[in-house]
């Protein structure tokens, strides 16, 4: 079975991720825009890690057999800093329009405040003018208030909810978010959010229709094999092949291809990478001998 990973930083991982992940079957990656674990200070810091994502980090995927994709906008975290703030909406669409971008996000709520809201709701906009799909970061404060928040808020920019994927959702805000039509991701850690063990459970109570898993690793205690061993977990536990896949692959599929940019033929060829290839006079080798490696175009 393949899979897909629907929110991954990958900026924050190494190429034996990327190789262990391949090797696992996952064949395509969303990173959403994230912030660095410390707060940037000048829209340049910004600027440069765009960059990256529509850059360096799509080609290093692909050295790997990985398809890489991203979402676009300025995360919650780094709302409440307005001088900077102002200046990071001002170069989005610089960014938004770039081959690969498939969403505006992650964006929302963190600590609620009137700042995150204001930067939520232009930045919803900006989703409207580019038709692009909304991924919504929910606060791991307050999670029930800050997910209901967030789907009203987006009601009123009156984004039809196909579009919107509300994420690391849990157990107390599954049902909101599926009663009210949103896509409904849950972001699966070794520690925190959801376990494997209580994601199956949820997929047992809702089934597989707009719900999403990924994994959401990054710079923290996190796994970028989430994806895969979850599905391997629900197959053990009777979760029908047709539901593990919808939920680990499909579902994410037909979210991001509403923004005209993420198609499966884009990964079901067959493809040769050339490790030695070079972006910006860089490759991925360091001093080993160079290699050709071959990926079947594969969809089952």
């Amino acid at each position: 079975m393949n899979y897909i990973d629907p929110h991954i930083h990958m900026i924050s991982r190494t190429t034996d991720d990327y190789e262990n992940m391949r090797a696992a079957g996952i064949v395509a990656v969303i990173e959403p825009a994230f912030w660095l674990g410390q707060a940037r200070t000048n829209v340049g810091s910004f600027k440069d890690y765009y960059s990256t994502l529509v850059g360096w980090e799509r080609f290093r995927a692909s050295q790997f057999g990985i398809k890489h994709y991203c979402t676009m906008g300025l995360n919650s975290k780094e709302a409440n800093n307005e001088a900077v703030a102002d200046q990071v909406i001002e170069i989005l669409p610089q960014f938004i329009a770039k081959e690969g971008v498939v969403a505006i996000g992650e964006i929302g709520y963190d600590d609620q405040t009137d700042l995150e809201d204001k930067y939520f709701r232009i930045q919803l906009e900006l989703a409207k003018e580019y038709n692009l799909p909304v991924l919504v970061h929910t606060p791991h404060r307050d999670k029930k208030q800050g997910t209901l928040r967030s789907m009203d808020v987006v009601e009123e920019h009156q984004i039809p909810p196909h579009l919107v994927l509300i994420d690391h959702n849990n157990e107390e805000t599954a049902k909101a978010v599926l009663d009210r039509g949103f896509w409904a991701g849950f972001t699966i850690y070794p520690k925190t959010k959801m376990s494997k063990k209580r994601m199956v459970e949820v997929a047992k109570q809702y089934g597989s229709t707009k719900v999403i898993v990924d994994s959401s690793a990054d710079w923290g205690v996190s796994d970028p094999l989430s994806v895969p061993k979850t599905a391997a977990l629900m197959l053990k536990k009777g979760v029908s092949k047709k539901d593990v896949k919808q939920i680990c692959y499909q579902n994410a599929l037909s979210f991001y291809s509403q923004s005209g940019q993420f198609n499966e033929s884009d990964w079901t060829q067959e493809t040769t990478i050339n490790q030695a290839d070079l972006l910006g006079g860089n490759s991925v080798l360091r001093g080993q001998e160079a290699k050709e490696i071959s990926f079947k175009g594969n969809k089952k």
